[in-house]
């Protein structure tokens, strides 16, 4: 998958650009603030129809303005074009469309121009609480398999609707009806997640091992309630806890994934390169599925690269993803010379983009 060309109007601090992209190496350099992330972030949102950050649609809206456009024309790996175009507006709110033809459900979109993001807010899979790794988990499976995507909304809106039933009402045959669905919806959600990761920890305890030279070994562990019995159950154990506090207390909406470096937690005993390593292995894993899965070499986006990495596993990484196994890639970083250096030296053609204010020059 290449994006031949990306065309935003009123997309955060872009006002309006239009940029031929090579179907390799791309880089946006300048300084901190200037919108090299913004470009980024506009690719990410023509693929998953939302930002990579935690930002509302109109959060993303130039100020002073009422809508953004955000336009790409794709190549796929066999040769096909595809047009896509996502527009907001703050009276019309968003619509997305495929060749000219609006989607019936925005969601239809997510796993149609796979795309994978490696930014220095990852950090926050490590730091944060566990629904910021939920979310990441739920993104990246969405993009897998778009039947995830349908049971992961279905199970939330039960979930939202069981929640709401449990302040004002204790009916216990109402309540097994909210417990019948969210076990069915929340049951393939669990396994799904369980078999994404259970393929996914061998590839990021590779990926590690490459850019760290095997010094140390790395797991990523999946926990679930789900794991010892049923939804049904584990619903039905917790009625009373869930009736005092009002709102459901168990469920995959509280599972968590736990990164370990050497037998140990990763965010209490690695170093910020270790962990922005492992970080890495992990986008570097999703984009292995993800190729293999869609058929298709999803497009990799590397902001500020040189975050936390020293520059010899920036060398490994670049010397990596400029092979065959991946396909288009973009870079964001603030020193020119030390991307131009680094690139030149491994012998890798590359496009530069200078980005200033918001705009964009080739």
């Amino acid at each position: 998958m290449r994006l031949r060309k990306l065309l935003l109007i009123n997309f955060k601090n872009i006002h309006q650009t239009e940029i031929a992209l090579s179907d390799g190496i791309n880089c946006f350099v300048g300084d901190n603030g200037a919108g090299k992330t913004n470009v980024l972030d506009a690719i990410h949102y023509l693929s998953m129809s939302k930002s990579a950050f935690t930002m509302t649609d109109g959060q993303s809206v130039s100020h002073g303005e009422d809508f953004f456009v955000t336009e790409g024309s794709y190549v796929t790996d066999n040769e096909r074009v595809e047009l896509v175009n996502c527009s907001f507006s703050k009276r019309g709110g968003k619509i997305i469309k495929r060749n000219g033809k609006e989607y019936d459900r925005i969601a239809d979109h997510v796993g149609n121009f796979p795309v994978v993001i490696v930014s220095p807010r990852d950090t926050d899979l490590i730091t944060d609480a566990a629904e910021e790794r939920r979310r990441y988990l739920n993104g990246f499976i969405s993009q897998l398999d778009n039947a995830y995507l349908q049971s992961m909304m279905r199970y939330n809106a039960v979930l939202a609707e069981r929640n709401v039933f449990l302040k004002r009402s204790s009916d216990e045959s109402m309540l097994q009806i909210y417990d019948i669905q969210l076990d069915e919806h929340g049951t393939r959600v669990y396994e799904q997640r369980k078999r994404v990761i259970e393929r996914m920890q061998p590839l990021v305890a590779e990926y590690y091992g490459f850019l760290a030279e095997d010094r140390e070994q790395v797991e990523m562990i999946y926990r679930s309630e789900l794991d010892s019995l049923s939804l049904r159950d584990i619903l039905l154990q917790s009625r009373e806890r869930d009736l005092v506090n009002q709102f459901t207390t168990s469920g995959v909406h509280r599972d968590d994934l736990v990164f370990k470096i050497g037998g140990y937690p990763l965010k209490k005993y690695g170093s910020q390169g270790q962990q922005k390593s492992f970080l890495i292995a992990l986008k570097l894993a999703q984009y292995r599925l993800l190729a293999e899965q869609t058929g298709e070499k999803p497009i990799l986006l590397l902001d500020d690269l040189f975050d936390k990495l020293d520059m010899r596993r920036v060398e490994r990484l670049l010397g990596l993803v400029s092979g065959d196994d991946f396909g288009q890639i973009c870079i964001t970083d603030c020193n020119k010379v030390r991307l131009e250096s680094i690139l030149k030296s491994a012998g890798k053609e590359y496009v530069l983009f200078t980005v200033d204010g918001g705009e964009i020059k080739r």
